[in-house]
């Protein structure tokens, strides 16, 4: 009886998804043009180490890291791993099937789902099992103790068997009709599976699904669904046990994964990801400042403008660079100690799809068009 139900439930979602992500990728009613930079005076060594290709990516990539492995997926369906050293590749697939979710790994297992909602785990580069999925499923699948952990757009959790693909566990949260057109948040933290769901930081028992407890970041606010939405995105810094994290459009907050309770949360207006180390927690907002917060208290200690309207990535802190991707393809060094320009990348033109990540001593960066470009910072 339930199922008709469900199927517009849905329908529904995969209708207003494409219309959130629209909306967050916009910095108001008209396009305002950004300041000119001006001639790049390079203050610390960038290099280009090597370049590489996985295809045109139009979904919400996350950038896999496993040693000096990068895990790397494009729509189409293609999968590679990547030595981050040389550039070159350890495997790639073709899976036949276009992909809205991607990439896990654990170093043996990796994880990806596909625009069917089937969830698609590989052994190596040999495809193991599928498994279709409830709904539909934007966020990388994290792939850790011998099981992949789905979070989808209906706002379950789901566990499986990495080595057979049997379902294990599904914890299931109600919320708001719409759902965020980004990549949420799965992770680790000791024995703990811990995710997002709507504006909450939830722990789970990875064994079985049992919520250990809540954190609450961010509440619904507005008079719309679209004002209401609260998920937290993608995009976590973690020092030992405190995580923080970003609710879309909302707040910027860090919890102690530990106890369970929320150290802080405060008013942010971004749509990505934050970044950070034991004293500061770095984020951009969807107008294009860029924040540093205090970590201990979530106190702000310096605003930078430079970079407004530029449709940013979120941030990865390199030594004292942070580095931030724009909609040009472009990768900008700031120094963390004031944001100001360190230094700044061309890559191919087309936006910076994934969050930068450092690998070893290599940065790498995606462009929408498929490129991969690996730099060294000196």
């Amino acid at each position: 009886m339930l199922k008709p139900l469900w199927s517009r439930s849905l329908r529904g979602m995969a209708m207003v998804v494409g219309v959130v992500a629209a909306l967050s990728a916009c910095s108001g009613p008209e396009k305002v043009k950004p300041l000119d930079l001006g001639p790049n005076t390079p203050l610390i060594g960038v290099r280009t180490a090597w370049t590489s290709q996985i295809g045109a990516v139009g979904f919400p990539l996350e950038a896999r890291v496993v040693g000096n492995l990068i895990y790397v997926a494009s729509t189409d369906g293609t999968v590679a791993a990547i030595d981050a050293r040389t550039g070159g590749d350890l495997w790639r697939t073709a899976l036949g099937t276009k992909l809205s979710a991607g990439v896990g790994a654990d170093g043996r297992y990796v994880a990806v789902v596909s625009g069917d909602n089937e969830l698609i785990t590989l052994d190596g580069n040999k495809e193991v099992w599928r498994q279709k999925l409830g709904a539909m499923t934007l966020t990388a699948p994290l792939v850790a103790g011998a099981r992949v952990f789905v979070l989808s757009a209906d706002r379950s959790i789901t566990a499986f068997d990495a080595a057979t693909g049997r379902r294990l566990w599904q914890q299931q949260r109600s919320g708001e009709a719409l759902v965020l057109g980004r990549s949420g948040i799965v992770i680790a933290v000791g024995d703990t599976l811990v995710t997002g769901l709507s504006g909450r930081l939830v722990g789970l028992q990875p064994l079985t699904g049992k919520i250990r407890w809540e954190a609450q970041v961010a509440n619904s606010r507005g008079t719309n669904e679209v004002e209401r939405l609260v998920d937290l995105v993608a995009g976590v810094s973690r020092d030992g046990n405190q995580v923080c994290v970003r609710s879309f459009q909302s707040a910027v907050g860090c919890v102690d994964a530990a106890k369970g309770s929320v150290v802080w949360s405060k008013p942010a207006s971004g749509a990505t990801g934050v970044d950070g180390d034991e004293s500061m927690v770095f984020g951009t907002e969807s107008d294009g400042r860029l924040i540093a917060w205090r970590r201990a208290d979530g106190e702000r200690q310096w605003v930078s403008e430079r970079l407004r309207f530029r449709s940013l990535s979120a941030p990865v802190l390199v030594g004292r660079s942070l580095v931030i991707g724009d909609e040009a393809g472009t990768l900008h060094f700031l120094s963390r100690q004031d944001g100001s320009p360190l230094n700044r990348l061309s890559t191919d033109g087309s936006p910076i799809v994934a969050t930068p990540v450092l690998v070893g001593q290599t940065l790498v960066a995606v462009t929408k068009r498929g490129g991969i470009f690996g730099f060294k910072p000196e």
